[in-house]
């Protein structure tokens, strides 16, 4: 097997590019109410206050992109040419190596010692050895197209997500077989779910593994030496019940609770007896969290404008429950890392509008954005959230509006609530944030501009890429972004904000094609 490596500080390969003075940001997934919110009306218009409603929430936390980091190395996979690229941290030297046919995720064990690719078109995984980047396969059920890791780094399995990208190829098609895979020992285990996975979660001592379809979840007790799925149904005896939408898993994996689109209770699931129960909510319960410390179960009851907190440990304690404001639709919540306050907002309302909770006090405070949100981070100290807003615009939206009918994106700093807005020329494809947390990053759909955020300035800066970004990433333990390109020699450029130039290798597949 063949590697290449360059590096910038031996050979000198260096392209540097000084800031430009103006900059864009936004989320690439589709508003639930977008056809309405299109012609100026509100989803939830008829409703008084814009509560309840039939709409779903359509969540789009923003988050880095799918590169995998280690505090030596960072890796990323290039879909287009079959190949992972590892760039090393500290003198950013790279070097590529083939793996499997068109590889979209990639993941590190938490040893640091190998990287994991999901290949969709080759129906396999990539095991690689992250010093010496030797690759060994393991081959999986066809045509899934999502990979889920354990913790641990041990398991990884693979399913069909239909909300991914859809796969043209002919014969059967199968929506509910699943890929279990060893990955120490290399061996898969195929075996069957329900339909239409929802989400796959491993309990945080790889012991269990949960999968949630519409209709069931199964249990994989990973500590067997065969491992099987036990399936329990959700809603025994209707015809046509509601379709599971949301899952969380305690970190022991003793039980999982799911939500349910349209159902006002939640169910249970002992994951030791694989017995179910009802767990009563609000009324059109549209979003669940756990807290950053792993001790609450947050839910977001959006009809009764209430949010429900249950003590994760003893989950047949009496929630305790909060008033949300009455006067706007509030259907999620991201909660920043530091525990101590969220971002409330729907997706489904057409109202431009979020509320800020105070955990500390229970006060949800609401105020104003340019145009209805549709994804929501919070940058890593909790100092500022990122608001993204697509071309869709709200009754509430003025037709004269700069914003109207184009992307934005609003920083908030959480501490005063003052709002910096940007106008975008197209949507945003991912957000990374520095390792100090002050400074965050993002690229946009078509646009060759890496952006750059300072969080307490709320300044925004721009650097001009030589071509269009495919993956986004900030190195580990540095304030240094990193952005893959598209160009078919491999393209990778490097900035430092302390610097303030851009440094891109070109041509380091094939060792050609070097920017000068």
């Amino acid at each position: 097997m063949r590697t290449l490596t360059m590096s910038l500080s031996v050979l000198g390969l260096v392209q540097l590019t000084a800031c430009a003075e103006h900059a864009f940001f936004s989320s690439d997934r589709e508003d639930a109410g977008e056809a309405a919110m299109d012609g100026g009306e509100s989803p939830s218009s008829e409703n008084d206050g814009g509560l309840g409603g039939d709409e779903p929430e359509q969540e789009d936390e923003l988050k880095a992109l799918p590169p995998a980091t280690t505090p030596l190395y960072t890796f990323v996979v290039n879909t287009d040419r079959d190949t992972l690229t590892r760039i090393r941290v500290d003198d950013l030297s790279v070097i590529t190596t083939k793996v499997g046919a068109r590889p979209t995720q990639v993941v590190t064990t938490p040893d640091h010692l190998t990287a994991i690719t999901f290949n969709a078109d080759g129906d396999t995984l990539s095991v690689v050895d992250a010093e010496d980047l030797s690759v060994q396969t393991v081959d999986i059920r066809a045509d899934r197209n999502q990979m889920v890791v354990s913790t641990d780094g041990q398991w990884a399995l693979a399913y069909y997500d239909q909300d991914a990208d859809k796969r043209d190829d002919g014969g059967a098609q199968s929506f509910s077989e699943v890929s279990l895979v060893d990955i120490e020992n290399l061996t898969e285990w195929p075996m069957v779910t329900g339909a239409n996975p929802q989400d796959v979660q491993f309990s945080d001592d790889s012991s269990t593994a949960i999968v949630v379809s519409e209709t069931y979840l199964s249990r994989i007790d990973l500590t067997e030496d065969e491992p099987s799925p036990e399936h329990v149904e959700l809603v025994p005896g209707e015809t046509s019940p509601p379709l599971a939408e949301e899952v969380a898993l305690t970190g022991d994996g003793s039980a999982a609770i799911v939500r349910l689109f349209g159902s006002d209770k939640l169910i249970h699931v002992d994951l030791d007896t694989m017995e179910r129960s009802s767990l009563a909510v609000g009324a059109d319960p549209t979003d669940l969290d756990i807290s950053p410390d792993g001790t609450e179960l947050i839910v977001v009851a959006r009809g009764s404008a209430e949010l429900w907190i249950f003590d994760l440990h003893d989950l047949t304690e009496e929630a305790r429950i909060i008033d949300m404001p009455t006067t706007a639709m509030l259907g999620s919540l991201v909660l920043a890392p530091t525990g101590d306050r969220g971002v409330l907002y729907s997706t489904a309302s057409g109202h431009s509008t979020y509320g800020l909770w105070d955990r500390t006090t229970d006060l949800i405070l609401l105020r104003d954005l340019v145009k209805p949100p549709q994804g929501v981070g919070i940058n890593p100290t909790g100092q500022t959230a990122i608001i993204t807003h697509t071309t869709s615009n709200g009754s509430d939206v003025d037709p004269d509006s700069v914003f109207y009918g184009e992307p934005a994106l609003t920083m908030v700093d959480l501490d005063t609530l003052f709002t910096s807005a940007l106008l975008l020329p197209s949507e945003a494809t991912g957000l990374a944030h520095a390792s100090d947390g002050e400074t965050g990053f993002f690229v946009m759909e078509g646009e060759p501009y890496l952006e750059i955020l300072d969080y307490s300035t709320l300044i925004h800066e721009e650097v001009e890429l030589k071509s269009q970004p495919v993956y986004l990433g900030a190195l580990p333990e540095t304030n240094t972004a990193f952005v893959s390109q598209e160009h078919r020699l491999g393209r990778i450029s490097f900035y430092d904000p302390a610097e303030a130039e851009l440094q891109t290798i070109t041509g380091f597949e094939l060792n050609a094609d070097i920017d000068q």
